[in-house]
């Protein structure tokens, strides 16, 4: 994991490790379906958080929005 945003990190930080692992392991590959995120960075988006990375499976770039309660 790379943070880019400080703000995005606070955000991240909050978050239990369990439901962390969750969300990273529920992200949508248009190749490969339901895939796990791996090598991400974490931003601060006006919706939440989002992570850019890519899929475990076979390497395309993959995000996942974590929204904002």
């Amino acid at each position: 994991m790379a943070v880019s945003d400080f703000k995005a990190l606070q955000k991240w930080a909050k978050i239990p490790k369990n439901i962390q692992q969750i969300m990273t392991s529920n992200v949508f590959c248009p190749k490969c379906g339901v895939t796990t995120i791996v090598n991400y960075t974490i931003n601060d988006d006006k919706y939440g958080i989002l992570l850019i990375g890519t899929c475990i499976k076979c390497g395309s770039e993959v995000r996942r929005l974590v929204e904002d309660e």
